[in-house]
């Protein structure tokens, strides 16, 4: 069943028209459901962000600062690279491309909070399905990356404030498990399991890329998406 907060927001019809590529480009974080911004890290202000995310909304991210997690309000999508016209992107494939190895240091990474996910049928009629772990697992992370972006000024108003940097994050993508696969093919996002959280945000380089792997089939489920 399709999410209220889509039909509102006429999501689903943005997304059946290419608006945001299908695939996993749209992610619920309902924090304030979990209690997570109470238990993780303190409450601030990303207990007040959208609960429904997709590119270039704001969204609640845990990084490394001074050595210490902390949580951070980021917008959803790189700058594309160079000659790849003006699309955010969202999700990381190939870590070994020299555009990505830069932002996979320790202090460039992310966890990308979130409490389920969707995911488009390959086939059509296009049709969403949405996921998410265990019932015992209502609150998991997406391994990202995230950077300062500051955009170039308008050209049109020299007496225009210069642009704010904004911090943008990316997901990491992976082969798709048993679960997804019948659904989507191509891939899935990086699930992280909570032994990984502290590994992926601070083990060295080697060691963070293999966790870019499936998460386990059997620990997900698909769920009715209202």
């Amino acid at each position: 069943m399709s999410s209220p907060w889509a039909q509102t927001w006429g999501l689903e019809r943005a997304l059946r028209n290419r608006m945001f590529a299908p695939m996993c480009n749209y992610y619920r974080s309902d924090l304030r459901k979990t209690g997570a911004e109470r238990d993780w890290y303190g409450f601030d202000e990303v207990s007040e962000l959208p609960q429904d995310i997709y590119p270039n909304r704001l969204a609640p991210v845990v990084r490394l600062k001074d050595g210490a997690p902390c949580w951070q309000a980021m917008k959803w999508g790189f700058p594309p690279p160079p000659n790849l016209g003006k699309r955010p992107v969202t999700n990381v494939r190939n870590l070994a491309s020299p555009y990505w190895r830069g932002w996979l240091k320790p202090e460039w990474r992310c966890l990308v909070v979130a409490t389920a996910f969707t995911e488009w049928t390959d086939a059509r009629p296009k049709r969403m399905h949405w996921f998410a772990l265990g019932e015992d697992e209502p609150l998991f992370a997406f391994a990202g990356i995230w950077r300062p972006f500051t955009p170039a000024a308008a050209q049109s108003d020299l007496f225009a404030p210069p642009p704010e940097t904004q911090r943008l994050y990316a997901l990491l993508t992976c082969e798709p498990n048993a679960l997804i696969a019948p659904i989507h093919a191509r891939a899935m996002p990086v699930i992280l399991a909570r032994a990984h959280w502290d590994d992926w945000l601070s083990a060295p380089e080697a060691a963070a890329v293999a966790l870019q792997r499936p998460y386990p089939a059997e620990a997900m489920r698909e769920i009715d998406g209202a």
